[in-house]
C-alpha cells in the first residue's frame, strides 16, 4: 500500500501553492494517471513519492509518504545527465538483478520492447540513442527490478506503436502499484482504472485536485456534464436572483415613498400613529427579506470554475498554401546516421502537394528524427515557402536560460515584448512564470513557447518532430484541432494514435527500403 498524508507543495520562487492537503491512498492493482495542464506540478508528485530531496531546487512539500515495504522504481520524463553518459551495458550494470537474470529472460525483454538483444551488452553511450529507444532501455532496467510500484512520467514519449501496446499489456498486467503521467490518451484510455486531476484555476492563483476512482473516459465525461449542469444551474439561480432583486428594489422605493408622504403630511395627516404603524410593519418586511435573500445568496450555485488548456489559433500569420503548388519533392538514395556510420534507409521518395498533413512512423532507431532533420535543412533556405521547425529536443532550438518571451523575441522592442507577453497568457503563463527561465518551466510549457514562435515566423510549412509529446491529455485535442485547421503544410513524426487519426491525411512508414505506407493500419 502506498499512502500520502496531506502533502501541500509550494514553489520556492514564487510561492505559488501547486497542491494543498493532498491526500490518497493506492493498493496493488491500482493503475492511477495523474492529469492536468503543464506546469501544474504533476512530475513533482512523482519525483516527491520517490525521493523528497529530487525537488528541495525548486520546491517546499510538507506531508508525509507511507511507502510500508513497498519497492518503488522510478522513469524520469528526461534521462538524467549523468545517466546518457553511461554506455547502454553500463546503465542496465547499476541493477543488480541484470547479472541474476537467465539470457533466456534478457532476451524475451528484450524482444518485447522491440530492441536487438545485442544493445543491452554494447558500449554505445546512452544519451546516443533516439527517443525511444532511451525510454525501452529505462523500463527494462525498472522491471528487472522487480518493483511493487511504478511510477511512470511520460513512459510514452517516444515510442513506437509496437512498444506503446507492450507498455499498455505491462500496465494492464503489472500486480502491484502504478501512478503514472502521460499525454497518450490511447493508452490512458485502455489501461487507467483512477484518475488524479491536478488543476490551477483563477489565473493559478488558487490549485485544486480530485481524485477519481474510475476510468479516463467516464472521468471526462462525467467532469463535463457535471460542468454544464453546474453552469446551467448558476445561470437558473442567477436569473431568478435578477427577478427576486427587482421586486424588493419595488418594496424599497414604496417604503421610502412612504416615509417621504409621511414627513410631508405632518400634523395635517389624519392619523398620524396608523401611518408610522404601517411604515414599521413595512420596515420590518424589509429586514426580514433582506435576511431570507442573503441565506439564498448563500446557497446559490456558484459559475462553475475548470482550467481551460489554451486560446490559441496556429497559422493567423501564415500565407496559405495553393492545392496544387509542390511543397516538397524529395528524394534521397542513403539515409546515414548522423555519425555516418551506417545507412539507415535506401531510395527515400516524398512528395507533398499543398496544404496536405503527412505523418512520418516507424520503429525506434530507424532515422525518423534524422531524416526530418535532412528535410529541414532542404526547406529553410527555400524563398517560395516559409518553413519552421520543432525539433524533438526543444534545446536544440531554444536557449533554455533565457526566459520565454527573450526566447520568442527577434526584435526585443517595448512593442513586441508586450505582444509576447499577451499571447503568452492566452497560453495560460502567469506573470512570475514568463520571468523564469524556459529551462524551469515543464515540458508542454516549452512546446506551448515552440508553438507560439511557429505562429509568429508567418511559417506556411511545419516540420514536427513528436509535436504532441510534452502535452496533457486535456489540452491533447485542442493542439490536434489546432494543427489539423493549420492553413498550411504539415510533416511530422509521431507516434500519437488520436494525432495520426485526426490530423494526418497520410501516413508512410520509414523502413529500410525507404517510405512505404504501413502495412497494417496504424490509426489505431
Amino acid at each position: 500500500m502506498l499512502q500520502i498524508q496531506h502533502l501541500t507543495i509550494t514553489h520556492s520562487k514564487d510561492l505559488r501553492v501547486i497542491l494543498k492537503d493532498f491526500s490518497l491512498t493506492l493498493n496493488p492493482g491500482d493503475k492511477a494517471v495523474v492529469i492536468g495542464e503543464e506546469g501544474n506540478g504533476k512530475s513533482t508528485l512523482l519525483k516527491w513519492i520517490f525521493c523528497p530531496e529530487m525537488i528541495d531546487s525548486y520546491a517546499e512539500a510538507e506531508g508525509v509518504c507511507a511507502k510500508a515495504g513497498e519497492r518503488l522504481a522510478y522513469l524520469p520524463q528526461q534521462l538524467p545527465a549523468e545517466d546518457a553518459a553511461q554506455t547502454v551495458y553500463g546503465f542496465l550494470s547499476e541493477e543488480d538483478l541484470f547479472f541474476d537474470s537467465s539470457p533466456k529472460t534478457i532476451s524475451k525483454a528484450a524482444a518485447s520492447l522491440g530492441l536487438p538483444i545485442d544493445l543491452f551488452y554494447s558500449d554505445q553511450p546512452m544519451g546516443t540513442l533516439s527517443g525511444g529507444e532511451k525510454v525501452k532501455v529505462q523500463l527494462a532496467r525498472l522491471l528487472l527490478a522487480q518493483p511493487t510500484v511504478l511510477l511512470l512520467d511520460e513512459p510514452s514519449n517516444d515510442i513506437d506503436i509496437d512498444a506503446l501496446e507492450y507498455l499498455e499489456r505491462v500496465i494492464r498486467t503489472f500486480p502491484g502499484i502504478i501512478l503514472f503521467i502521460s499525454h497518450d490518451e490511447t493508452l490512458i484510455e485502455r489501461t487507467a482504472n483512477l484518475v488524479i486531476h491536478l488543476e490551477q484555476i483563477h489565473r493559478k492563483q488558487q490549485c485544486r485536485h480530485t481524485v477519481a476512482h474510475m476510468d479516463y473516459r467516464e472521468y471526462t465525461e462525467r467532469r463535463q456534464n457535471a460542468f454544464e449542469k453546474q453552469a446551467q444551474q448558476a445561470q437558473s439561480d442567477l436569473r431568478k436572483k435578477k427577478i427576486r432583486d427587482e421586486k424588493y428594489r419595488r418594496i424599497l422605493q414604496s417604503v421610502d415613498r412612504a416615509q417621504v408622504t409621511i414627513n410631508h403630511a405632518g400634523k395635517d395627516n389624519p392619523d398620524p400613529m396608523q401611518a408610522a404603524r404601517n411604515l414599521k410593519d413595512k420596515m420590518h418586511t424589509i429586514k426580514a427579506l433582506k435576511k431570507r435573500f442573503e441565506r439564498e445568496d448563500a446557497q446559490m450555485t456558484e459559475k462553475p470554475v475548470q482550467e481551460n488548456p489554451i486560446d490559441f489559433t496556429l497559422g493567423e500569420n501564415a500565407v496559405p498554401i495553393p492545392a496544387g503548388k509542390i511543397v516538397l519533392d524529395f528524394a534521397l538514395p542513403q539515409l546515414w546516421t548522423e555519425d555516418g556510420e551506417r545507412v539507415l534507409a535506401e531510395n527515400i521518395r516524398l512528395l507533398m502537394r499543398g496544404a496536405e498533413k503527412v505523418c512520418i512512423t516507424g520503429s525506434n532507431g530507424c532515422g525518423k528524427t534524422t531524416l526530418l532533420k535532412v528535410i529541414w535543412d532542404q526547406l529553410k533556405n527555400r524563398t517560395d515557402v516559409r518553413a519552421a521547425y520543432m525539433p524533438q529536443n526543444y534545446a536544440d532550438l531554444l536557449d533554455l536560460s533565457k526566459t520565454p518571451v527573450d526566447c520568442i523575441c527577434t526584435k526585443g522592442d517595448a512593442e513586441e515584448r508586450t505582444m509576447v507577453r499577451t499571447f503568452l497568457g492566452a497560453l495560460r503563463f502567469t506573470t512570475a512564470e514568463m520571468e523564469h527561465p524556459a529551462a524551469a518551466l515543464s515540458g508542454g510549457q516549452q512546446a506551448k513557447i515552440f508553438l507560439l514562435r511557429l505562429n509568429l515566423s508567418g511559417a506556411n510549412v511545419l516540420l514536427l518532430d513528436e509535436p504532441t509529446r510534452n502535452f496533457s491529455p486535456l489540452s491533447g485535442p485542442v493542439i490536434r484541432r489546432m494543427l489539423a485547421a493549420f492553413p498550411g503544410a504539415i510533416l511530422s513524426v509521431s507516434h500519437d494514435r488520436k494525432y495520426i487519426e485526426e490530423v494526418c491525411g497520410t501516413v508512410y512508414e520509414l523502413t529500410e527500403a525507404g517510405l512505404q505506407i504501413p502495412s497494417r493500419c496504424s490509426r489505431v
